[in-house]
């Protein structure tokens, strides 16, 4: 037995010894996978870097690309696989504001499949070695200053399936090549400089393709291709703006999953294929809008009686068409304006159910305007402007409840409009000028949100309704060549008017004042019975005299009000500088920053030679420190503060602000109902000062980034700052500017320290604050972010204009918006309302910062732009601004609230 076990030894130890050899091999296996991976997990960190060192990166968007700080993995807009080792498969850096030279490195990431570089600034030709990136699948450069020709070699890129190099500067011809990328879904060429034919061949193969945008590249000079109509998976067909003539093909009629179709703004010319839409089912949106098509649409296109007329064409589609195509009932928007479309308008397109849109201005369509379905329709803008339409207003015109805009001007359309023809709640826009309307003009009282009213030139008789003037926001009335008689109703002008036009009727009395001195006599001729300065006839001495008297009992009781107020401060302060010692001991302080000085030190500075101005809020001292620093002490005076632990909390809300365009809240005193708010002091004074001073002529430059920082200082109250503030005081008196022309904005977030009644009867002994307040804030319950917005477009018109505001002492006594509105009408341009002072090497920018105030200043709420978006704006037309060298002769300036 002994013997036999001796026998197995030897086999026992080959058994461990192979297990041993297994495990080091295990090992062996181990240390070369890991040592692979740390190479691959180098190589692509060396690569992501060296990529980042061609990069100009001046917002540092790049600053945590570093092996010290985190894994490349976790890296700004670097995305990896979950294999081990990790992978970068994709590389999303757009709109960082980067620059300069897109590495090679970037191709030698293997697994990269989606690299996304959308608007930044790089500016160069497209990279040719990016066509070696063969595993990418999405491509975007779109909003760079790429240049120079797209590549043959782009067909390289087999598996892309996205390619986006919109809003770029490349030129050259669409090369045929394109025609290779067969799995291509998205190809975007829009806003270049493309030009010349394209070549049918192109599209041949791209049956993947859901969308192709190549819009806006004007050099093209092409017919449309009929292989686009054999893209059977395309829903996004965007071709305006790029120089297409001839026909629309009529294969484009196959395209049955296409929901947007833009053919406008080029030549195209003939009709509209026969059996348009019918086999379109998805269809949201057709825009054949400014070209020289012709001819007329079926008259039933979308009521279900074109089957009848198909079935006796061409076979265009297999089968039977169900009811639901033919029926259009997807469509939203239909643009077929400025062509030459005549015959019956398409009755059907009225009724659809989700229809918003009808343009068909500027054709010679004919027939007549159905009677609307009411408030089951969604229409909210129809423009059938210079036609032939005949027939009467549609009674259930005024039922729309999403209707904004109405405009049938210059047509046959006759009888007397419904009385409730303007009932829509978001009415903005009525224009029935130039047609055969008659009757009275109803009373106008439930579209608030009306801004113009054209009824020129019709058959209207009666009075010009009196409840105009209860609309907030009417900013345009026409109402020239009629029949109307009587008055006009004194109360218009409490109107922002910009455009009050009723000559050639038969109206007759006095004309208000601010009418006559707001706009050309022309729009008040062809009235003989009309009266007031400045007109043929003057009215009587009794109007005349009884105008003074109340003109001169509304002075009178204006002087005593403010001498009252004015002996009432008076009072107060005395009583408040007398007892000043006796209360110390009652005054609670409490400052976020160090003064310097002590709280009495600080009250006893308040006396009259400190103070620099009067606000509405009350009065404003300006504190000198220790070390030539100073503060500025706002004295609030109102019935309306709020206890001192409210008023603790909110100013300890307020103090926590921190914005390089807002001014520092320092701290705060209180005693009995009297807060002394204490904030920095800029050195420089108010913009409104700045504007008005001689000596002092701003460039524009300075100008545009003044108005970036405010922008940037409202934008960071309205959607940075937690919780979000309202300014609600937005005026060129309450932006500071630095030495270095800075703004800081102040006066922001009172309303949370006094109550709002107190802050409203405030506001509205502030004269100087009128021009700045929306015109919905009358009838407005809360305050919004777009009453800033409104604001803020009238401080953009001061500095766009070099006007103030309001100049009640001028003999142009008209708010600023009126002021500009007014000029821009009468002179049919906008260089009138520029400030001439200033070079007109600027001129260009200005006219879009003109664009931009009018938006802000738009009397309808929702169609002002918000902050962020007015910033943005901005920063597109600000340059990089040395900071100028003015000096302001050692005044110290006054400061508002």
């Amino acid at each position: 037995m002994r013997l036999r076990a001796h026998r197995y030894l030897p086999m026992a130890i080959n058994c461990k010894q192979l297990l041993l050899l297994l495990l080091l091999l295990l090992l062996l296996l181990l240390s070369v996978s890991f040592i692979s991976s740390m190479t691959i997990s180098v190589s692509e960190e060396n690569l992501l870097l060296d990529f980042k060192s061609s990069i100009e990166d001046p917002s540092s968007s790049l600053s945590g690309w570093s092996s010290n700080l985190t894994h490349y993995c976790n890296w700004t807009g670097i995305t990896c696989s979950f294999s081990s080792p990790p992978s970068v498969t994709s590389l999303n850096l757009q709109k960082l504001n980067l620059s300069g030279e897109i590495s090679s490195s970037i191709c030698q990431l293997p697994s990269l499949s989606d690299l996304n570089l959308a608007g930044n600034h790089f500016n160069q030709p497209i990279p040719l070695h990016l066509t070696q990136c063969s595993s990418l699948v999405t491509l975007n450069l779109s909003s760079n200053i790429l240049w120079g020709t797209l590549p043959d070699q782009i067909a390289h890129l087999s598996s892309l399936k996205e390619l986006d190099l919109s809003n770029n500067h490349i030129q050259g011809q669409i090369p045929q090549s394109l025609g290779a990328l067969v799995a291509l879904q998205v190809l975007n060429l829009g806003s270049n400089w493309f030009s010349g034919i394209l070549h049918p061949s192109t599209f041949s193969n791209l049956s993947d393709l859901v969308m192709l945008d190549l819009s806006k590249n004007p050099g093209l000079t092409s017919e449309l291709p009929m292989e686009i109509g054999t893209l059977g998976r395309l829903k996004w067909l965007l071709l305006p703006s790029s120089g297409f003539y001839g026909p629309i093909p009529e294969s484009f009629l196959g395209l049955h999953e296409l929901q947007v179709l833009d053919l406008s703004l080029n030549n195209l010319t003939e009709s509209i294929p026969f059996g348009f839409g019918l086999g379109m089912k998805k269809l949201l949106s057709v825009d054949f809008s400014q070209n020289k098509l012709s001819g007329s649409f079926p008259s039933d296109i979308c009521d279900g009686r074109a089957l009848l007329e198909l079935s006796l064409h061409e076979n265009l589609f297999d089968g039977s068409i169900p009811e639901s195509i033919i029926m259009c009932t997807s469509l939203q928007r239909f643009q077929v304006q400025d062509n030459r479309f005549s015959g019956f308008f398409p009755s059907g397109f009225w009724s659809l159910p989700n229809i918003t849109l009808i343009r068909a201005e500027n054709n010679q369509f004919s027939g007549e305007i159905p009677d609307l379905v009411g408030a089951l329709s969604r229409l909210e803008q129809v423009q059938i402007d210079n036609n032939n339409f005949t027939g009467r207003i549609p009674q259930g015109l005024g039922r729309i409840q999403y209707m904004y805009r109405f405009s049938a001007s210059v047509n046959g359309l006759n009888g007397i409009l419904p009385e409730n023809f303007c009932d829509s709640p978001l009415m903005s826009i009525i224009n029935l000028s130039h047609n055969s309307l008659s009757g009275s003009i109803p009373e106008l009282r439930n579209c608030r949100k009306l801004v113009s009213l054209s009824l020129a030139h019709n058959r209207f008789t009666g009075r010009i309704p009196s409840s105009l003037a209860q609309l907030p926001v009417l900013t345009y009335i026409d109402l020239s060549s009629n029949n109307l008689s009587g008055e006009i109703p004194q109360d218009l002008q409490n109107l922002k008017l910009a455009l009050f036009n009723v000559s050639y009727n038969q109206l007759s009395g006095p004309v208000p004042l601010s009418i006559t001195d707001g706009f050309p006599a022309s729009y008040l001729q062809g009235n003989a019975g009309l009266c007031g300065p400045g007109l043929p006839n003057s009215c009587n001495e009794l109007q005349t005299r009884r105008k003074s008297k109340t003109n001169a009992l509304m002075i009178a009781l204006v002087a005593i009000a403010v001498a009252a107020a004015l002996i009432v401060l008076s009072l107060t302060f005395f009583a408040l500088h007398k007892s000043s010692k006796r209360r110390q001991n009652a005054w609670k302080s409490m400052f976020f920053y160090p003064l310097g000085i002590s709280q009495d030190e600080l009250l006893m500075a308040l006396d009259d030679k400190t103070i620099i101005g009067r606000g509405a809020f009350g009065i404003v001292h300006l504190v000198e420190l220790p070390g030539r620093d100073f503060v500025v002490v706002k004295r609030l005076i109102s019935s309306g503060i709020v206890s001192l632990r409210k008023a603790k909390v909110e100013l300890k809300n307020l103090a926590k602000v921190r914005h390089k365009n807002l001014a520092k809240i320092i701290g705060f005193c209180y005693s009995d109902g009297v807060l002394l708010l204490i904030h920095e002091y800029v050195k420089r004074g108010s913009l409104g000062d700045a504007l008005l001073r001689p000596k002092i002529l701003l460039s524009w430059k300075v100008r545009l980034q003044i108005a970036l920082g405010a922008a940037q200082g409202l934008a960071y109250l309205h959607k940075d700052y937690l919780p979000h503030l309202l300014h609600r005081n937005v005026k060129s008196k309450n932006i500071l500017l630095d030495e270095d022309f800075t703004p800081k904005l102040i006066g922001y977030g009172l309303d949370r320290v006094i109550e709002e009644a107190s802050y409203q009867s405030s506001m509205a002994s502030d004269l100087g604050s009128c021009c700045y307040i929306a015109p919905e804030s009358g009838c407005s319950k809360k305050a919004t972010e777009q009453m800033d917005v409104y604001s803020f477009g009238v401080v953009l018109l001061e500095l766009i204009t070099g006007r103030p505001a309001d100049q009640p002492d001028s003999r142009e006594s008209l708010d600023i918006i009126k002021w500009v509105r007014r000029r821009i009408n009468m002179n049919n341009g906008s260089f009138q309302v520029l400030d001439q002072r200033i070079s007109n090497s600027s001129q260009v920018e200005m006219l879009a910062a003109l664009d931009l105030a009018l938006q802000c200043t738009s009397a309808l709420p929702e169609k002002r732009p918000a902050m962020a978006e007015v910033v943005r704006s901005l920063h597109s037309l600000h340059d990089i601004v040395e900071p100028p060298s003015l000096i302001f002769n050692g005044e110290l300036p006054s400061t508002s609230s």
